[in-house]
């Protein structure tokens, strides 16, 4: 079994789409591990996404972030990390495949319903920001 991070983003959040998205979740045979529903803050979405704070987009993707609620899971399965950015589907929803959660939910680049880690120290490093060992 392998472990992902993955968030529900404010614009799902704020459509009602959590339901949708965590019976998805659970029909790819996710098993979810960790859940919470946050706020965050500026601050918080600052060091969450501190991978791009060089990028352009940094401010905008931040001041989104902390814009609403959001979802946050850990999720488990075999090959979680690569399944979960399939079922997610491409980072525009325009160019995602048909099936896929961003294609089906996402609005934009930014307003893409979903986000999920790349990589095993992505994850790693996203779930322990979100989550303390004892609530896994």
């Amino acid at each position: 079994m392998q472990k992902t991070f993955a968030m529900i983003k404010p614009d799902a959040v704020e459509r009602n789409l959590i339901g949708k998205i965590l019976s998805r979740i659970e029909e790819e045979g996710f098993k979810i591990s960790g859940l919470k529903l946050v706020e965050m803050s500026k601050k918080q979405a600052q060091g969450f996404y501190s991978v791009h704070s060089d990028r352009p987009f940094y401010d905008d993707l931040t001041t989104y972030m902390s814009s609403g609620k959001t979802v946050v899971m850990v999720l488990e399965r075999k090959n979680a990390i690569s399944h979960w950015r399939t079922v997610m589907g491409a980072t525009n929803p325009e160019e995602a495949d048909a099936g896929t959660i961003r294609k089906e939910f996402g609005e934009s680049i930014e307003r893409n319903s979903t986000h999920g880690s790349d990589a095993v120290e992505t994850a790693s490093e996203e779930i322990s920001f979100w989550f303390s060992g004892f609530e896994i």
